[in-house]
């Protein structure tokens, strides 16, 4: 509990005891409407401020774990309801992911018996240059390592991760298990059978080798392909049957009517902020993260880890 929340539980139960007190406040005839325009208004500030509160205190220190089934008609029937844990956008050092924080994300993400976990970068919070570095790779790393998956664990790296060091992120996680695939393929063997996971590089920081990167997996093989940034779903190819990606964090603020306070995605306002997207023949899943970036806020996108099933229909 930090001093920040104290001072904001404090200020928030003034406001609604100082509304209280202003409703039962008795006055004469002739003041009531007085009483009801203050009143009015002192109701709508302290519904602000529970906004407020709920949006910085309360919603990004949540983690939700949901299940989430994509079928796809191609998939192999020995491959149907793979069960793969999503993650992105830990931040690890950020607000409320500390490593007490990091150590639930890891038992929460096991209680949920994966045969494989993917994550899909921004580890980092602060790049160690223009903000200061909350967490070094060695550490958050050391506590991801007791992720547990049968068919293992696979990393890509996000646009935090190279603005700090993208080769040193990447050494700390495979010191500790963790397979970084970097426009790299790798052949799963699972249930008699196999699959290719492509790691696609980060959109906004590297070279965009996409096409050169998949032409490393056979004619026909089942594909699933990882990234930070969904953005390049257009230019991935229909042949890998899945794309999974991060970044967007679901804008971090949704409200209701309005909608989302920023774009998540340069593909149209809405087009890849979260969810199952299928597109030009093949699929897109974008998980809205853990962390937060740039504002410690979350309002209506709360963290989570999500379980995705992969089957045929």
């Amino acid at each position: 509990m930090t001093v920040k929340f104290v001072i904001a539980v404090a200020v928030l139960i003034g406001l609604w005891l100082f509304l209280f007190q202003q409703v039962r406040r008795p006055v004469g005839a002739r003041l009531q409407w007085q009483k009801r325009v203050r009143v009015a208004l002192m109701a709508v500030v302290v519904f602000a401020a529970s906004l407020v509160f709920w949006g910085f205190f309360v919603e990004p220190n949540r983690l939700i774990t949901r299940h989430e089934t994509i079928q796809i008609d191609n998939w192999p029937r020995e491959l149907n309801d793979l069960r793969i844990a999503v993650l992105s956008d830990i931040h690890a050092g950020g607000a409320f992911i500390d490593e007490r924080k990091l150590r639930t994300i890891v038992e929460r993400t096991n209680e949920m018996q994966p045969e494989m976990i993917v994550i899909l970068g921004d580890y980092i919070s602060g790049d160690g240059r223009r903000h200061p570095l909350k967490m070094k790779p060695e550490v958050f790393a050391a506590v991801l390592k007791d992720f547990r998956a049968p068919l293992g664990v696979y990393s890509v790296l996000g646009n935090h991760d190279w603005w700090y060091n993208g080769g040193h992120v990447r050494a700390a996680l495979e010191r500790n298990g963790i397979t970084v695939l970097d426009d790299d393929v790798f052949k799963v063997e699972a249930r008699g059978t196999s699959f290719w996971l492509l790691g696609l590089a980060d959109l906004w920081t590297r070279p965009q080798r996409i096409a050169e990167t998949v032409s490393h997996v056979p004619e026909n093989a089942t594909a699933i392909a990882l990234t930070h940034n969904p953005d390049i779903f257009p230019n991935v190819p229909s042949r890998v049957q899945l794309l999974i990606a991060g970044h967007t964090h679901g804008a971090q603020v949704h409200l209701p009517v309005i909608g989302y306070v920023v774009q998540p995605s340069n593909q149209d306002r809405e087009r890849y902020a979260n969810g199952h997207i299928y597109e030009n023949g093949h699929h897109l899943f974008v998980t809205t993260g853990i962390g937060t970036s740039i504002l410690p806020v979350r309002f209506g996108v709360p963290p989570e880890i999500v379980l995705l099933a992969v089957r045929s229909p």
